[in-house]
């Protein structure tokens, strides 16, 4: 198995989930393994989910467990992957076709990359989030180490763990620079929706954004 792409479910909306889901399993790369880990979401979307498990259960592993938040549902989900290397995807996010074909070339001579995105936003303000050294100044999304993006060998995910904090993907970063080689690559084969008010994300971010 060369990829196990990770993805932490809490009661997004399920057409935002299968928008994510879809992407994955049209990627141009075939060989992959999709773990869905659902964060103790409702029995609707959780039975939503399990169908979607069952119909593609040749790709995706479905998993329930009580709500802890993401980064420890992408901890847990890391202790399942058979892959090679591995990659995540927010669960109201979404790849272009070929996002792990264009990771796989990208991560040459390196353990551990992060990329840029396609940003979708609703007004200029999305594209800016606080900055974790001081967040009472806004960075460019570009700037930052996005979760989602993550994509490395298993070795890394093994050895370093999320937490659950504001910035866990850049301190997640931070942490693997001293012991792995990283960089960051400029492609865009994320899209990357911050235009959801309703997401976790945005809440999270939202929360953090110092007003213009």
């Amino acid at each position: 198995m060369k990829v196990s792409v990770l993805m932490a479910v809490f009661n997004t909306p399920f057409d935002l989930v299968k928008r994510a889901l879809d992407s994955v399993m049209n990627q141009d790369f075939c060989d992959f393994e999709f773990i869905v880990i659902d964060d103790g979401s409702s029995l609707a979307l959780s039975q939503q989910l399990l169908e979607y498990s069952v119909i593609h259960q040749n790709k995706v592993n479905y998993i329930r467990c009580k709500n802890e938040g993401q980064s420890y549902a992408i901890n847990r989900a890391v202790h399942f992957a058979k892959g090679d290397y591995i990659t995540i995807i927010d669960s109201d996010d979404e790849y272009k076709i070929n996002h792990l074909s264009t990771c796989l070339q990208e991560i040459q001579n390196a353990d551990l990359i992060s990329s840029l995105t396609e940003t979708i936003v609703s007004k200029k303000e999305d594209y800016y989030v606080a900055d974790k050294n001081d967040l009472h100044q806004n960075i460019h999304v570009d700037d930052c180490i996005l979760f989602a993006t993550l994509f490395g060998k298993k070795e890394v995910f093994k050895s370093i763990h999320f937490e659950n904090r504001y910035a866990a993907d850049s301190f997640f970063y931070e942490q693997a620079s001293r012991k792995f080689k990283v960089r960051k690559s400029l492609h865009r084969t994320y899209i990357y929706y911050r235009n959801t008010s309703t997401s976790i994300t945005a809440l999270q971010k939202q929360s953090r954004i110092v007003n213009f």
